[in-house]
This record gives C-alpha cells, structure tokens and sequence, in this order.
C-alpha cells in the first residue's frame, strides 16, 4: 500500500468519525476484501467469515472516533477482524461442545414403565408401613423419613439407643415380609 493510500485511509476514517457515508463505502471498497481474506484464513468458513466483514465494518462505522492513528488503517482493520474472528470460533466452540455434550448426556428421567413400577412400588410401601406397629413405624419414620440419628430418634422418643436399634431391626425385617408378599423386590441387598 502505497502512503498515499494509507493517509487517505486516515483522512476516510477521519471523516467516517464525522459520518460520512461515502467515507465508509470508499473504506469499505478498497478494504472488504482484505479483511474477508484474512477472516476466513482464521476461521475457515465463508460464511462466518462473511458474517466477520460486517462486523468488522460496523466497528469502523462506531468506532472511527476512536482512532488514534498508532498504526496504519489496515492494521487497525485486521486486528478488529483478528478479534471478531477468536470470539467467533469461540462461540463456534461452544455450540458444537453443547451439542455434543448434550448428545453424550443420558436423560435420567425414568421410562413411562419405571414411572408405573416406581408408584406402584411407592403405593405398596405406604401399605406395608401402615401394617407395622405404631412404635416400629414412628421409628422408621423417623430415621428414614426425617433423617435422624439413632441417638436423635431415642431422644425424640424418649427410650434408650438400643431399644431404637432393636425396633429398626425388626421393623425392617418386617416390612421386607410384607413387600415380598406384595410382590416388590426389595431395593437393597
């Protein structure tokens, strides 16, 4: 580029921060190329590297107050086009990582089948709890349902640790009767 071309470039941009459409067309003309070039050698695909020139040029429009004159126009133009084109394949990154990821993810939500099971499974425990004793099932629903400790369930209650443990054991061991004669497999080993 010859210098005459770079100090008119300056003077366009000069009077694109004023703007001046004509200023921009002309910039636009003797620059689009350059950048597009330069855009897609970054990103490789026409398309998006299409989609960069725009950008870029937009920037210009914007920012044409912004320039100090440091570099020349066309460095100025390559580096806003440099950093359009990171970000865009950043992007491009992240939607192809999404999609991958979300195509590598099972979906854990149960089959309409395991949602029948799990209910009637669910239906026939609240049975056989309700067939336990009123102290084997204020213990098991404290300890299962509510999340206590032994020592917090003997406390509750107001009876030793081991009596708890004992009305755990047998109510346990009851309710597994009961499910199995429900015809539910029981969950644990």
């Amino acid at each position: 580029m010859s210098a005459t071309q770079a100090a008119s470039d300056e003077v366009l941009i000069g009077r694109i921060a004023q703007g001046d459409r004509l200023a921009m067309q002309v910039l636009y003309g003797r620059h689009h190329v350059r950048v597009f070039r330069f855009g897609l050698r970054l990103v490789r695909n026409e398309q998006i590297a299409e989609d960069l020139i725009s950008e870029v040029f937009l920037d210009v429009w914007r920012q044409a107050g912004k320039f100090e004159g440091r570099s020349a126009v066309s460095t100025w133009l390559l580096a806003i086009t440099r950093f359009k084109a990171l970000s865009a394949l950043r992007r491009r990154k992240d939607v192809e990582l999404e999609d991958d990821a979300a195509n590598a993810i099972e979906d854990p939500s149960d089959d309409p089948e395991a949602t029948a099971t799990k209910k009637d499974t669910s239906e026939a425990l609240r049975k056989c709890l309700t067939a336990l004793s009123p102290d084997h099932r204020e213990i098991v629903d404290l300890v299962y349902y509510h999340e206590k400790s032994v020592e917090e369930a003997a406390e509750i209650v107001g009876i030793p640790e081991n009596t708890v443990k004992t009305r755990l054991f047998y109510a346990r061991k009851k309710l597994a009767e009961l499910l199995k004669a429900a015809g539910v497999e029981r969950g644990w080993p």
